[in-house]
């Protein structure tokens, strides 16, 4: 319901459709319960003020069946609540309350047109006298008065916010309000602009009779002021309120930052605000000046172009020089008793004779305000800086396609709009430089000519001022205000890709760069993160013009030359803690440093030096390798030793790179192959890494499918690991996964557990991360799930530290295949599916691979055979074009199964027997023992149920054997063939069959 008081009493529904209530005492009750708003009213109140001294027989009664009526008359009986302490009315919809809340927000409005705006509003709401049909009614009068009144101040706020007025309007106001002091003064300022400066004397003379006469006081001072002011004709009297330029386009982007600017306005008389060229700082600025309105005006004084400070101001303000008094003086002089906010543009080549008067002004003057902007702060006690930021993408993307539909074009909705703005920093001025090339070039050409975009970002506003009319000038504008010393630093930075370190700024620049750094950072030329130390960063149009001064100033060849030596320091340095307690600090080192590590390769090959860039690549590649990054190790290392180089380094490179192919899945003679790059490695003379190289491409044979040869060397690594904790470890975990896949229960165990605790005390995460399979895998093969669990969970944990993403995929993995076999079948499709996105997402294939075994695995169980068989069809896929051999017994077993639910006997045995041929090709009779049970069941459907119970017998010695029976999270295949064996040809026969079965195998 829609209740309204501002004039006659009105309800109206939710839809708009008015509400009658006739009765006169039941329209006095609704009236009373909303002088009340919302508070409960006792029965003895209400009935005072609706009969007063003439109460009814029976007064509680009656008001209880004007409660009723009123109820019926609203149409909804829980709008009348009747509490303990009364009644009550529930009415949210009150024109009086809307009223209220929309003075209330204009009142801390600063904006003088938003806040005619919402007065304007509010005062619409008025449809005549507050309760109008109750004037004379005593429960109304306090409400009545205080609406009126806030009607009142309402009118005042909204006139005093207005430039120019009606004097007809007003002077019915003071006629009617005669002793209202604020009503008052805006009818003298107004009388006096009118030219009626006698007029406005004589309504102050009014005012002080009709106070002395009716209220004995005499006129407040503020009035008494003005009325000073008029006496002397004050030309702040007649000037404008502001210089502010009109806004002629919209600033997109800024609606935060303006809010947070005018908070720091509100908090400090000097705010800041600092940024690179062409960042929008004078735009922000009139933007947030714009919403303000202190009593003396808001004032912009353009400093660009000025040589005096003092005078800049004074000429903004209108003030004239006199000559007994310094300029600075008459700045002072001017606005000592003045509440002004300054807004001094462009300080950054004027800091210090800027600072120097704001400095004495805010001592002096204690109701001025002032807003700078300029590329480094003024340096002086509460200051507030605002650093202005660059838009962010989605204002960046709005700013662009408003400028290009300003040139009669659509912006293209295309991901090349986003790479636009982000090459050009989401710089607002960048950015319209831009939008005018578009119509011509269209984005996607425009990004791909961005590598000179001082040649083509050229096309400014004819009326900007010229250091913004291209890029170019902007930065030029800049460059112009540096030290030759900051010079130097700067361009010698943009050798930097994406940042840099103090340490790294001061080793690559070659001199002392701390003081130029704070003062570049101050003029906004060098951005500054923590992540969590300091990084110095250039914008990429910086970056850009400083790289071309640094070629004009002959430094190139010998700041890269520095760049690369710094970065190999830092490679190599990483390199030798990668594995141990170090290791997440130096991930992390080298996550930071990616960029600059690769532009120093890229640098090394361009130069053509070939050590350099072997070393730097053999340093990364461990590093390339825990965070599965393979492509782009094996791309630098085929860089490199396209160079040539020492036969050691090539070596060392030759063996990374063949166990990153195999790692890839690459075919050709692979066992051939490791044996020639060992011999070279061994060759070159370098015994204790040979160990390591044999241990690495052990594993990588082990992942390649290559098990009797990966066994093999990591036999040789683990023998030659005597004096090397690390190595040893993470070839036992090797061992542990070799013998998991022949079925050997005991060696995981024994090699597993050792591997763990030495990884453990050595503090190596990743390889911690890498135990956690064949340890889990362990776990779940003899039933004890909640272990496996756990393991998992603790991989998972130290995987996601790390960021290592394919191992995070590999856990959950395995805890989906826990989450199977406990049934949840739910649960183990979200973990499989969440672990086959990030493999893909980090070109994995193996994970995607073992994380589509899952979902068939589920799949299968909850009977939809088509999602299991498309899985499996694409794992084989995948296993043919890498020659993974292994893999085959489980995905036969899985397609054998599939095609046993369908009741494809015929087919389940020939599936069953491939499955039985890979499995015993591996050894591992776990996977035996998996096919004899699929054969089972593809005989029992067969109908040959005795020779299907001989066979479940002999799986289960085979099981039982190996040390591994079928644990209860495994058993749906075998419960579900004996089950059927068992309907066919009863306990005895089966009992018989499948003893004769387990004699067998024995």
């Amino acid at each position: 319901m829609r209740f309204g008081v501002l004039g006659a009493l009105t309800v109206h529904t939710a839809h708009g459709e008015p509400v009658t209530v006739t009765r006169a005492s039941v329209r006095a009750l609704l009236a009373d319960l909303l002088v009340h708003r919302g508070h409960p009213v006792s029965a003895d109140r209400l009935i005072e003020d609706l009969w007063g001294a003439k109460v009814p027989r029976d007064p509680v009664a009656t008001l209880q069946v004007r409660v009723a009526q009123l109820r019926a008359a609203l149409g909804d009986r829980s709008l009348v609540e009747s509490t303990p302490a009364g009644y009550r009315l529930h009415a949210d919809d009150v024109d009086a309350a809307e009223f209220v809340a929309l003075t209330e927000q204009a009142r801390a409005t600063a904006d003088p047109r938003a806040k005619v705006e919402l007065l304007d509003q509010a005062l619409a709401l008025w449809r005549g006298p507050a309760y109008a049909d109750f004037a004379d009614a005593v429960f109304a009068q306090p409400a009545i008065t205080r609406l009126t009144e806030q009607r009142l101040t309402a009118i005042e706020d909204r006139l005093g916010a207005l430039d120019e007025h009606d004097l007809g309007e007003l002077s019915e106001l003071v006629s009617a309000h005669p002793m209202r002091e604020r009503l008052r003064a805006v009818h003298m300022r107004a009388l006096y602009r009118a030219g009626r400066q006698s007029a406005a004397l004589e309504s102050f003379r009014e005012l002080g009779h009709l106070l002395r006469d009716e209220l004995g006081i005499a006129p407040g001072p503020e009035i008494s002021q003005l009325h000073q002011e008029i006496l002397r004709q004050d030309p702040a009297l007649t000037r404008p309120r502001t210089n502010l330029p009109a806004e002629v386009s919209n600033l997109i982007g800024r609606d935060a930052a303006i809010a947070d600017v005018r908070a720091l306005i509100d908090a400090h008389r000097l705010v800041t605000l600092t940024g690179s060229g062409g960042v929008g700082k004078t735009r922000l600025a009139l933007g947030t000046a714009r919403r303000l309105s202190p009593p003396d005006g808001v004032w912009l004084v353009e400093l660009a172009a000025a040589s005096s400070v003092a005078e800049a101001v004074l000429t903004a303000l209108g003030v004239r020089e006199y000559q007994e008094l310094a300029p600075a003086d008459l700045v002072l002089t001017a606005l000592r008793d003045k509440q002004i906010l300054l807004v001094l543009d462009n300080c950054e080549h004027l800091v210090a004779p800027v600072a120097e008067l704001v400095s004495r002004l805010l001592r002096t003057a204690p109701g001025v305000r002032v807003l700078t902007t300029s590329q480094e702060p003024l340096g002086l006690p509460g200051e507030a800086r605002y650093p202005v930021p660059p838009l962010d993408e989605a204002g960046a993307v709005r700013l662009l396609a408003e400028r290009v539909r300003a040139l009669g074009h659509a912006l293209p909705d295309e991901h090349a709009v986003a790479e636009l703005c982000q090459r050009l920093d989401c710089i607002p001025l960048a950015l319209e430089l831009a939008a005018a090339r578009v119509p011509v070039l269209g984005v996607q050409e425009l990004v791909a000519r961005l590598d000179d975009r001082f040649k083509l970002l050229t096309e400014g506003y004819r009326d900007a001022p010229p250091r913004q009319r291209t890029l170019r000038a902007v930065l030029d504008w800049s460059w112009g205000l540096l030290s030759e010393p900051e010079r130097t630093v700067l361009r010698r930075l943009s050798v930097h890709v994406d940042g840099c370190t103090l340490a790294a700024a001061e080793a690559v620049s070659g001199v002392d760069v701390l003081d130029q750094l704070t003062t570049l950072a101050q003029r906004s030329l060098v951005v500054v993160t923590h992540d969590p130390e300091p990084r110095y960063r250039l914008l990429e149009s910086v970056a850009r013009y400083s790289a071309e001064r640094l070629v004009d100033a002959g430094e190139e060849a010998e700041t890269r030359q520095r760049h690369q030596s710094w970065y190999l320091r830092v490679a190599e340095e990483a390199k030798d803690q990668l594995y141990g307690p170090a290791q997440h600090h130096w991930i992390a080192v080298l996550d930071r440093e990616s960029a600059n590590l690769r532009a120093a390769l890229d640098s090394m090959v361009r130069d053509g030096a070939a050590d350099s860039a072997l070393r730097l690549a053999n340093a990364l590649t461990g590093y390339w390798f825990l965070r599965g990054r393979r492509s782009e190790s094996t791309h630098a290392l085929n860089s490199a030793l396209a160079l040539g180089g020492s036969p050691a380094l090539r070596a060392q490179s030759r063996v990374w790179q063949l166990g990153l192919d195999l790692l890839a899945g690459q075919g050709g003679d692979r066992v051939a192959a490791c044996t020639t790059a060992l011999r070279a490695y061994e060759e070159a003379g370098d015994p204790g890494g040979l160990h390591r190289a044999q241990w690495f491409l052990g594993y990588a044979l082990y992942t390649a499918g290559e098990l009797t040869a990966s066994e093999e060397l990591v036999s040789r690594a683990l023998a030659g690991f005597t004096d090397d904790p690390w190595g040893e470890a993470v070839a036992l975990s090797v061992r542990a996964d070799q013998a998991l896949l022949r079925g050997d229960l005991a060696t995981v165990e024994r090699a597993g557990s050792r591997s763990a605790r030495l990884l453990d005390q050595l503090g190596d995460r990743w390889g911690q991360s890498q135990v956690v399979s064949p340890l889990a895998a362990l776990a779940e093969i003899t039933g004890d799930y909640q272990r496996a669990e756990q393991l998992h969970a603790e991989g998972l944990r130290l995987a996601e530290e790390l960021g290592l993403w394919t191992d995070v995929a590999e856990r959950l993995t395995g805890l989906g295949r826990l989450r199977l076999l406990a049934r949840d079948y739910r649960a183990a499709q979200d973990l499989h599916e969440r672990a086959m996105r990030l493999a893909a997402e980090h070109s994995y294939q193996p994970g995607v691979v073992h994380a589509g075994l899952g979902l068939a695995f589920g799949a299968r169980r909850e009977g939809k055979l088509d999602i299991a068989e498309a899985h499996i069809h694409n794992m084989l896929e995948w296993q043919r074009d890498a020659d993974h051999p292994p893999g085959d017994a489980v995905l036969f077993s899985e397609l054998g199964f599939i095609a046993e639910a369908r009741g494809e006997a015929a087919k389940a045995l020939e599936l069953h027997r491939k499955s039985l041929a890979a499995a015993e090709k591996v050894g591992d009779p776990r996977a035996v023992a998996l096919a004899v049970e699929g054969l089972a069941g593809a005989h029992a459907i067969d109908g040959d149920h005795e020779h299907a119970a001989e066979l479940l017998g002999t799986a289960a010695a085979m099981r039982a054997n190996a040390g591994a029976p079928l644990p209860e999270g495994e058993r749906s295949d075998v419960d579900r063939i004996t089950d059927l064996v068992r309907r066919s040809i009863g306990e005895q026969a089966l009992a018989t069959a499948f003893a004769r079965g387990r004699s067998n195998a024995d």
